[in-house]
């Protein structure tokens, strides 16, 4: 069996010798570096890094004090998680089931490093198949006139599972800016486009009328500003012009399946720095 790990994400002004640094911290220790990457922005002058290794003591203790270290040595913000954490997840659905099913199963199948704590839903239309998952699920409509109420039974809900990250799988609502701030986790949405193009709604209709020959999705943390959210997983097919909204439809499907579970992945592997709008994705 594999030992846990502790994975540490940090990034600040360049400096001199950082690398070494982190690396004789661990090294000090007697623990052992697995795995890590790191990445420069020349324009900006930030340092990113992602590193894994074995503690050599208590793992607790050896995260806490390496999260001391990067913040107040280095000057550096980071995050800290260890391998063996599961975070709860929320997810937001409307109508749509293909992320719905796809994102059930591959947590069922352990391809996830978190656990599916609740499903929320503007609709009714998923109640059932929730049930068979043995998920909870909780029915909120949502109008213009009660969105704010709705939402904050949402974020109750979000606060009671304790989740640490909601993933919106096809959840036809926009959240507030409001929501996003309080509900105090991150929230990864899976738009049916290559963004930047053909943001907002019915983006395969507007790809089939301006007769593109890619189309693709997007998933991104969500912001205030609508499909404007730091993006975290893209992926393309092509198209011809035999192919109608049906067939993009139909395409489009099986690409939002597989960037939304990638992204969710690389979010809960703690693979993600995000800075200025933009993330490092490290593989």
């Amino acid at each position: 069996m594999k030992a846990p790990t502790i994975i540490a994400l940090l990034h600040g002004p360049d400096q001199p010798g950082l690398v070494s640094r982190v690396s004789s911290w661990i090294f000090l220790r007697g623990s052992n570096i697995h795995h890590a990457d790191q990445h420069k922005d020349l324009e900006a002058n930030i340092f990113f890094q992602r590193v894994e290794w074995t503690p050599s003591g208590h793992i607790d203790e050896e995260a806490a004090a390496f999260e001391k270290f990067a913040s107040e040595e280095l000057g550096m913000k980071v995050t800290v998680a260890q391998s063996e954490d599961r975070p709860k997840v929320a997810l937001f659905v409307s109508k749509i089931n293909h992320c719905f099913h796809d994102t059930i199963l591959r947590f069922r199948a352990g391809e996830m490093a978190g656990e599916l704590a609740c499903i929320i839903s503007n609709h009714e239309a998923l109640e059932k198949e929730a049930k068979r998952y043995d998920i909870p699920f909780y029915h909120i409509p949502v109008s213009a006139a009660t969105k704010a109420q709705a939402e904050a039974k949402q974020l109750e809900i979000v606060h009671k599972y304790d989740a640490k990250l909601v993933v919106m799988a096809r959840y036809m609502q926009v959240l507030s800016e409001d929501f996003l701030t309080n509900a105090g986790c991150p929230v990864i949405n899976i738009h049916h486009s290559f963004l930047p193009a053909f943001a907002g709604g019915k983006p395969y209709h507007q790809a089939h009328t301006r007769g593109v020959k890619l189309i693709g999705a997007t998933a991104h943390y969500a912001t205030a500003d609508l499909d404007e959210g730091p993006i975290i997983y893209q992926d393309v097919t092509r198209i011809n012009h035999r192919n109608s909204v049906p067939d993009l439809v139909r395409k489009g499907k099986d690409l939002e399946k597989s960037v939304f579970a990638q992204a969710i992945r690389l979010h809960l592997d703690n693979r993600i720095l995000v800075y200025n709008n933009k993330t490092v994705v490290f593989d």
